[in-house]
Formats: C-alpha cells, structure tokens, sequence
C-alpha cells in the first residue's frame, strides 16, 4: 500500500466518524457512558476478530513468533483509547455536538507536538499550518462564535489529549508489529474490557437499557469501531501520524455533509468556508512532500 492510498483510508474512516457524533449522543437509548463505550468496543472486536485471527496466524508462520513487547503495546494503546473514548463520550452527554466536534479537533496540532517534542521524530514543515487550517476551519464550521463552554466541554478536551497519544501509538504499533488487524482487535478488547466491567460496577446497566441503545451499539461498534478503528490502523502503518491526524479531522465536515443529506441540514456561506481550510489543511500535507520528493528527484537527475 502506497501513502496516497492509505490516505485514502483515513479519509474514509473520517468519514464513517463524522456520521456517528449524532449516533453516539441520541442513539445510546438508556446506557451511560461506560457500559456504551465498553460494549460497542466488544462489537467491535468481534466483528474483526476472525481477520485478526487469520492474520496473526500467517504472521507467526512466517517469524515462528509475535514479539511480546507488541502484546503490551496493544494493551496500552487499548488503555488510551478507552480514556479517550469513555472522556469523550461522557462529555458528548453534557454538551452539544457542535462543541464535541470542535473541542475534539484540537487532537489535530496536539500529535505533531507531541511527536516532535516527546518523540523527538521529523515532522514535514507542511503539518504546521496544515494543523492550524484545520483546526481554524473546524472552528469556522462550529459558528465561529465564542463557545458556550459547559461542564461536558471540559472531559471532551481532555480526551483530545488521549486522542492524538492514541493516534501516535496505533501508527507506532501498526509499523512495529507489522500485524495491524491483530492491533485493532486487540485495542478494542481491552478497551471494551474495561469499559463493561466498570460500567457494571458503577453504572449497573439493565436490560432494558441494552435493548434500548441497541442501534447505537451496532451502528457504533460495526461501523465507528469495526471498520473506522481498523482503517486508521492498516493506514496509519503507511502515512506519518501528523499527516493522519490533519486528514482524521476531516470528520467535522462529513459530520456536517450527513446533517445535510439525512436531516436537511443547510451549510451556511461560512461554514462551507470552514470545510474548504480542512480541505486545503489535507491537500498541503499530500502534495507538499509529494512536490518535494518530486523536485529531489528530478535534481538528482540533472545531477547525474
């Protein structure tokens, strides 16, 4: 797989993100946030389990082992993604949709940062005003307007900071195990582990509960987790994570594109405005290096 394709891929599970913000506030029926974000994770898990199983079969063919090290790197990334997933959902419930997408894209410059002063990795120049863009642009789609930060605005911030841990640590375990469907499943069962067992001691779900957030569930964990998790980490084995988080962002603006197709929803003048700066915010950090690599090229040439 080449980058432009697994950029491909990000740009499909922001896709498949963007339409389930709305999911994951009106369709978790009588589940708080605990039991929903453990449970949907389970179905998620399920759902790729036999292509992980198959995978890590033909890997230990080959190498004879799996590394363990790579068993206690799925498990903290199932860690993270689960503070990430459970803060963020927690403070979906206690704010508006509007503020959850914008307040969750600050993820976007937060993982350059982080691979550039904790990690100490080489960042394309390009990320910088990408990231800016994007996350302007998704401030611009929110009503650029002063936010009316509620109690719920907090916990969603916070897991932004979860969230860009959580995408430098699925591209780094994906390139280190070289088995990025048995990263996937194995996230989301520890993730979804730790989310049911402490949702049945604290929130004590019932079965009607169950039965009532059960769209919210399928739709959720087969579509957001299943198949959106599982293609940021195939992709993210093939693209720099600063250059997933910028095109991840995208999310804001199918998120829009669904309220317009499926509930009506218009795009004002300057919220289309806004979906254009992602846009541009993705294409630099596409083309940028592309055009860099191209130009390297082509003087080596003349050099030669």
């Amino acid at each position: 797989m080449n980058r432009l394709q697994a950029n491909g891929l990000l740009l499909l599970a922001a896709l498949i993100w963007g339409s389930t913000f709305v999911v994951q506030q009106v369709g978790t029926g009588g589940l708080k946030t605990m039991s929903f974000t453990g449970i949907r994770m389970l179905v998620g898990a399920c759902f790729v389990l036999p292509f992980a199983l198959r995978q890590y079969r033909k890997l230990v063919q080959e190498e004879k082992s799996f590394p363990g090290s790579g068993w206690f790197g799925i498990f903290c990334t199932g860690v993270v993604l689960f503070t990430a997933a459970a803060l963020q959902q927690y403070g979906i419930f206690h704010t508006t949709v509007t503020n959850a997408g914008f307040l969750t894209a600050i993820y976007v410059p937060l993982v350059p940062l982080i691979s550039l002063l904790v990690l100490k990795r080489n960042i394309h120049w390009s990320a910088w005003p990408a990231s800016v863009l994007c996350l302007v642009g998704t401030y611009i789609m929110s009503g650029a307007q002063a936010l009316d930060l509620k109690v719920g605005d907090i916990w969603v911030i916070a897991s932004s900071l979860f969230w860009a841990c959580h995408v430098i640590l699925v591209g780094t375990m994906a390139v280190r195990t070289r088995a990025p469907l048995v990263v996937a499943c194995g996230q989301f069962f520890v993730c979804g582990m730790c989310g049911t067992i402490l949702g049945i001691v604290v929130e004590q779900p019932s079965l009607i509960d169950l039965q009532s957030g059960l769209f919210g569930i399928l739709y959720a964990g087969m579509l957001s987790t299943g198949i959106g998790f599982t293609l940021q980490v195939v992709a993210q084995r093939f693209t720099h994570e600063a250059d997933a988080a910028i095109i991840l962002s995208s999310e804001t603006v199918f998120a829009a594109l669904a309220g317009f197709v499926f509930l009506g929803e218009r795009l004002a003048a300057l919220e289309l405005a806004g979906a254009s700066l992602i846009f541009i915010g993705i294409m630099a950090v596409q083309l940028l290096p592309m055009l860099r690599n191209r130009a390297r090229r082509l003087s080596h040439g003349k050099g030669a």
